[in-house]
């Protein structure tokens, strides 16, 4: 056996994708053996990260992609400049900290969840994204699912989970059990960034216990930013706009 069948014998044993496929040709410049192998290592390593990014990216579930830059904070004033650039910063999930944002549909409270959960992915974070009603179907499936159940794993080994749009649909009280255990387990391991069209005052109606609800936000406020945005709806000025010309 040469020495080429032997070099990718050897990768393939070591499991160094780029190594096992490399072609070697010779090279225009002569290099050392050691800037060889380091310029090989390289190509290994470039590919592993771009893999594991291809992988958190598709287990993060995000639907679209929003930015920060694309964030308006002329039109939703209840977040500066300087907060956003905080959260832009992602230091708060090394610190597990987490985000609750309330305000009416339309205020640009799903946006930068989105904005977050993309940075957040971009940058080496396991991140899950979900709605508050798919999360729930994901819980009470996880014994019978297999794919609910690696969701789940997912989820409790992730740096951020980000839930979307709770208390737009009434939760029974067996799930809100479920939720209030899923919460207790990342309690102090992984960063909530939860979105909401009810203040808190309106969770013990959502849960449908009042007890619960008081757990529940102990946990989550525990080390804490609440986001209130009370401006007009996107959606609405938008359509305003349209209609007005």
């Amino acid at each position: 056996m040469n020495n080429e069948a032997l070099i990718r014998q050897y990768a393939k044993q070591l499991r160094l994708t780029i190594l096992t496929t490399k072609t070697f040709d010779f090279l225009s410049e002569p290099v050392s053996n050691e800037e060889y192998l380091k310029n090989c290592l390289h190509e290994e390593v470039v590919y592993r990260e771009e893999k594991a990014k291809l992988q958190r990216i598709k287990k993060a579930c995000l639907p679209t992609y929003k930015g920060f830059d694309e964030f308006d904070t002329d039109f939703q004033t209840s977040i500066t400049d300087w907060q956003l650039k905080q959260l832009a910063e992602m230091n708060w999930i090394d610190g597990i900290y987490n985000l609750i944002i309330i305000g009416p549909p339309g205020t640009g409270k799903t946006h930068l969840a989105l904005a977050i959960g993309n940075k957040a992915v971009e940058i080496g974070y396991k991140v899950f994204f979900s709605s508050m009603d798919n999360l729930i179907h994901i819980l009470k499936t996880q014994e019978i699912s297999q794919r609910s159940a690696a969701k789940v794993k997912w989820i409790k080994n992730s740096d951020l989970l980000i839930i979307d749009e709770l208390g737009y649909l009434p939760i029974g009280k067996i799930e809100a059990n479920m939720f209030f255990q899923l919460v207790s387990q990342l309690y102090e391991n992984t960063s909530v960034v939860i979105t909401s069209n009810k203040g808190f005052d309106g969770w013990a109606d959502i849960l449908g216990d009042a007890i619960l609800a008081t757990a529940l936000l102990d946990r989550l406020t525990h080390r804490c930013q609440v986001l209130s945005f009370t401006d007009e709806s996107y959606r609405l000025a938008n359509s305003k706009q349209i209609f007005d010309v």
